[in-house]
């Protein structure tokens, strides 16, 4: 993991329901996924200033500290879903739609379900997301719903 990884995953264990809404609370310290501080944009400067779609979505330490929130709250399958969708941050938009493609029903192998898993931890450092993978292609193996299943 790197530095920046490690300090943007320390900043989000701060978050508490104290902090809902992030915006309003937290956008002193939350960036975008470009960087860019949250409290420097609006639609003024969206406007005037050379602001980039990157400004607008949203950073892995953001919905780190929102599945922190939504932990503290009673909500732990919100809270599972946010911080797999903080580890696909990393992951371009193009091999997400592939994933996409390849997580329909019918669509793959159980082989090619852990290599898509394996994928997400090598490439991606996504163990949360790999994990949700393999528990799909189990479950798709007891329903018969693999690839080869339905040929």
């Amino acid at each position: 993991m790197t530095d920046e990884r490690k300090e943007e995953r320390e900043d989000a264990s701060h978050a508490s329901n104290g902090d809902y809404p992030l915006y309003a609370n937290r956008s002193d310290t939350l960036t975008a996924a470009s960087g860019r501080p949250l409290r420097d944009l609006s639609l003024q400067k969206t406007l005037t200033e050379d602001i980039s779609s990157e400004d607008y979505s949203i950073s892995a330490e953001t919905l780190r500290a929102q599945a922190e929130i939504a932990r503290d709250a009673g909500y732990p399958q919100l809270a599972q879903n946010l911080e797999r969708a903080s580890e696909l941050t990393a992951v371009p938009n193009e091999t997400l739609l592939e994933m996409y493609e390849m997580l329909r029903p019918g669509r793959c192998s159980f082989e090619e379900y852990e290599a898509l898993a394996q994928r997400l931890r090598d490439e991606f450092n996504a163990a949360a997301t790999a994990a949700f993978v393999e528990e799909a292609a189990t479950v798709y193996r007891e329903r018969g719903l693999l690839r080869r299943e339905l040929e």
